[in-house]
């Protein structure tokens, strides 16, 4: 297997950032254009109006558990560690990021987002099992 498929899932997950900042800027835009909101609201974090609040806070969501998802990529890429196993688990924290980000920006039922950000965690700690087991020489 050819290591670099490893990178497949992680510019998945860049491109999901991207959407997540590209919704972020349409929602304030419009909250302003509508007057929901003044420019002056954005200047501060903690003036966030709630029409885009949930929008911010995904986009943060997304610099966080992704981060060691990223971190274990790389590490498994540069140790010789990718294998179909390690690369379907990673497509699922992908996904499930995606239907974190997909609730959080539309229904944000907190039942949903919560399974959906418990699972990606499960996948997530199941791929550095998987990387301390590539390590030790066990798989």
């Amino acid at each position: 297997m050819n290591p670099t498929v490893i990178f497949w899932p992680m510019l998945a997950h860049v491109l999901l950032v991207f959407i997540v900042y590209l919704v972020l800027a349409i929602r304030r835009r419009d909250m302003v254009v509508t007057g929901a909101a003044k420019a002056q609201a954005y200047k501060q974090r903690v003036t966030e109006p709630e029409g885009s609040m949930n929008v911010a806070n995904n986009l943060m969501n997304q610099f966080e558990a992704p981060v060691l998802f990223h971190v274990a990529c790389l590490a498994l890429h540069a140790t010789a560690g990718v294998s179909y196993v390690v690369l379907v688990l990673a497509w699922i924290f992908v996904i499930s990021r995606y239907v974190h980000a997909y609730v959080h920006l539309t229904s944000n039922k907190l039942k949903h987002r919560n399974y959906a950000f418990r699972s990606g965690l499960l996948v997530l700690a199941l791929i550095w099992i998987w990387f301390a087991l590539h390590l030790s020489g066990l798989v």
